[in-house]
């Protein structure tokens, strides 16, 4: 009597009286949502793979990954710190270079009297000047004898752990070779590969002197960063902003990007990849500056943001100084922190000392906010329709479009969208049939009527939150022939309170 599962078994093949049983999956699936907490960034840094997207949760991870916070322009740690501090805590990464950056390196040398032979080349694992900080120690290994003698490798990063290479022995050049092994292969499972250097043997027979060393030579390759840099290429290994593609990064931000030029770019690559864009002016930039910027690059997207280029001010405890960096870090984190159907308009934003604005004690006059919400451009004020505090203004994207100009529009849709086409992908290569279209159906209601539960979506005056339609009526036997399954979806978007309107009646009034 066999027991399987549906689907793994031809029911047309069967022949002997038996029976079958076959286990069906539940006919009502549960979607998850996608997350929407995703912040990808691109700028600069001293340490970590180049043009490759690295998972972060934290300022302390990041440091791990790609050295310290940087005090230049486009720097990738400033802006994960800042995101950080309005509570974000998960990044997809990418470092970009302008091509000149280089490995640290160090020849490690033999004990030849007079003229030492090279016996192993160490070379950081990636570019950058935190690579001039690893320091390699060469000592007799633990278990060493005089009838046997062994060799130690310790290699470091200041204030990181050590790698520790112990009791590697052999002679002349078959030792160099068992070196050259354990640092690149490790030594079994409780010592890994290093994550420092790559070990090249040289030539050398003789043992190896004992001492330290310290690699050097590395280099940042930041001296030259243009916009195209941080956009990158989308063609054959990709670079920059197109690294992130697949990442499921839903705000996007190339770090203090004020290249007018690329906003075209980052527009397609947001609706593309259904992210979110921050975009920026640059520092010290007027209103009618940023309208004419927007108007000359012809922008008009829910996909993007751009923020008036009035940046901010933060104080920088690891480089002792006070900097201005562009606004994009800090709405990106707040925005990340957000569920999806919330605005950033008005929530606080924390980790500044101020922007270019309220360093000038100068405040934002009705008709300037007004100005920059017609033109479709975002900025930090303080203080803030709720209070005292920094916030974005006015939560706005450059869409003209009235009904898709928010910050929860943007979110929401991708949101939704991105989170159906995941699970719905399970239908594909089944028979459409009745029960096929009632499952998928029930599979997008069950997912809306729980975002509707915890009012993410709704009719705030009484009418269905959301309608789905999946049946013959809208998948005519034609279609069907032709392999079409088709569903129309409609969601009611909560709207957020942009405008409270107090009628106040006063004076010589008689109250019933």
């Amino acid at each position: 009597m066999p027991v399987v599962q549906y689907g793994s078994f031809n029911t047309n093949a069967i022949s002997a009286p038996n029976v079958y049983v076959q286990i069906l999956p539940p006919s009502q699936t549960i979607i998850n949502g996608v997350p929407t907490n995703i912040i990808g960034l691109v700028g600069l840094a001293s340490w970590g793979p180049v043009n490759s997207p690295v998972t972060i949760s934290s300022a302390d991870d990041y440091q791990q990954n790609f050295g310290p916070m940087l005090a230049i322009k486009h720097d990738l740690g400033t802006a994960v710190n800042l995101a950080c501090a309005n509570f974000a805590n998960n990044f997809r990464c990418v470092r970009v270079t302008d091509g000149t950056d280089t490995s640290a390196t160090k020849d490690i040398m033999d004990t030849t009297p007079d003229t030492p032979v090279k016996g192993m080349t160490l070379t950081a694992k990636y570019t950058g000047t935190v690579g001039n900080s690893i320091r390699v120690t060469l000592s007799a290994g633990t278990n060493s004898t005089v009838a046997a003698p062994t060799f130690k490798a310790i290699i470091a990063l200041p204030n990181g752990l050590p790698e520790i290479y112990d009791n590697i022995g052999g002679t002349g050049s078959a030792l160099w070779q068992n070196l050259v092994d354990a640092i690149n292969n490790g030594q079994g499972p409780l010592r890994a590969p290093s994550n420092l250097v790559i070990a090249t043997k040289g030539t050398a027979t003789l043992a190896p002197a004992l001492t330290n060393y310290t690699l050097s030579g590395g280099a940042n390759g930041n001296t030259t960063i243009t916009g195209s840099v941080l956009v990158g290429s989308d063609t054959g290994t990709r670079s920059g902003m197109y690294a992130l593609r697949k990442t499921g990064a839903s705000v996007v931000a190339l770090c203090d990007c004020d290249d007018t030029a690329t906003y075209t770019a980052q527009v397609s690559f947001g609706l593309s990849e259904g992210c979110y864009m921050i975009l920026t002016g640059a520092a010290g930039q007027a209103i009618s500056a940023a309208i004419a910027d927007k108007q000359t690059a012809g922008i008009d997207s829910y996909a993007v943001k751009i923020m008036l280029g009035d940046w901010v001010y933060f104080q920088d405890n690891q480089n002792n100084q006070t900097r201005l960096v562009s606004p994009q870090s800090v709405v990106a984190g707040r925005l990340a922190n957000l569920s999806p159907e919330r605005s950033s308009m008005n929530q606080p934003i924390l980790g500044i000392l101020g922007t270019q604005t309220t360093f000038n004690k100068k405040i934002y006059s009705d008709a300037e906010i007004i100005q920059l919400s017609q033109a479709g451009i975002d900025v930090i004020t303080n203080p803030s329709p709720g209070g005292d505090y920094y916030s974005t203004r006015l939560g706005q994207s450059t869409s003209s479009n009235a009904l898709t100009n928010t910050d929860e529009y943007c979110r929401m849709t991708n949101y939704i969208a991105y989170t159906l086409n995941s699970a719905l992908g399970k239908y594909i290569g089944r028979l459409q049939n009745t029960s096929v279209r009632l499952e998928a159906k029930n599979t997008i209601q069950t997912f809306l009527s729980n975002l509707e539960q915890q009012g993410m979506i709704g009719d705030v005056n009484g009418g269905p939150a959301f309608k789905v339609v999946l049946d013959v009526s809208n998948n005519p036997s034609e279609r069907v022939a032709l392999g079409y399954m088709q569903a129309e979806v409609q969601v009611v978007f909560l709207k957020t309170i942009r405008v409270f309107l107090v009628n106040l009646q006063t004076g010589q009034v008689t109250v019933q």
